[in-house]
């Protein structure tokens, strides 16, 4: 097909040269209208596709040197990935999440991170922004997901931030939000949480109390129906 295409390129570029010299021109009957000729492949756009595999070789690369974490799976279980958490600061922590997840889509952005450090008095410039969640952004999509958001406050406890950097602020000054765990100063805080938590005995002493929280919430609400019931068919009667 290459060489068919090549001699019909050849024969018209004859006739072209042989009609300006005043050659004998082909007969009418002989001559054939030109094809178009074909347009070439579109490109495919190898440059994104570059740029995503560097990052994964990257990130790879990263990896093996310990220098980030594993991709963990989509179903992410806070209480069992961050065991040194008790479940009431991690559901104060989610709540402080939530307030800040303006867009209620599960991830705080630039913008909204923006908003939460002028709410927490330590405002960063933009650069200043982007490097917090460089820091913590595992799939590199420049927010912060809940996972993420808590490992702020696990490097936090593990002494991997920079005392003067952007996220220990926001660790430090997120104290105001679990104030009732009655520990002050976060460096104290996360000490105390790591030494008081014997990891399952904690967790399920924490789920036995929320239970039985909501069972006496049950009861008095039965109580109440019970109690109304009764007044009104006092009134009946």
């Amino acid at each position: 097909m290459a060489s068919e295409e090549l001699a019909r390129k050849l024969q018209r570029r004859l006739q072209r040269e042989e009609a300006e010299e005043g050659g004998p021109q082909p007969a009418s009957g002989a001559a054939t209208a030109p094809e178009p000729e074909p347009d070439p492949p579109a490109r495919a756009p190898m440059a994104s596709a570059d740029a995503e595999l560097s990052a994964q070789l990257s990130r790879r690369l990263d990896i093996n040197e310990g220098a980030a974490r594993p991709r963990r799976c989509k179903v992410f279980h806070p209480y069992t990935e961050f065991p040194e958490f008790s479940r009431r600061l991690i559901k104060d922590l989610e709540n402080m999440f939530k307030l800040y997840d303006a867009g209620r889509d599960g991830f705080i952005d630039l913008m909204e991170l923006k908003l939460m450090m002028e709410k927490l008095g330590a405002p960063q410039t933009h650069l200043g922004l982007k490097s917090m969640i460089k820091e913590v952004d595992e799939d590199f999509d420049g927010k912060l997901s809940f996972r993420e958001f808590l490992l702020i406050f696990h490097k936090a406890a593990a002494g991997e931030l920079q005392e003067d950097s952007g996220l220990m602020a926001l660790a430090k000054l997120s104290e105001i939000n679990v104030a009732l765990e009655g520990v002050k100063g976060a460096k104290d805080f996360f000490e105390a949480k790591v030494q008081a938590l014997s990891s399952a005995s904690k967790f399920e002493a924490e789920l036995k109390a929320e239970q039985d929280e909501r069972k006496q919430e049950e009861e008095k609400r039965k109580l109440r129906q019970a109690a109304f019931r009764e007044l009104k068919a006092t009134f009946s009667t």
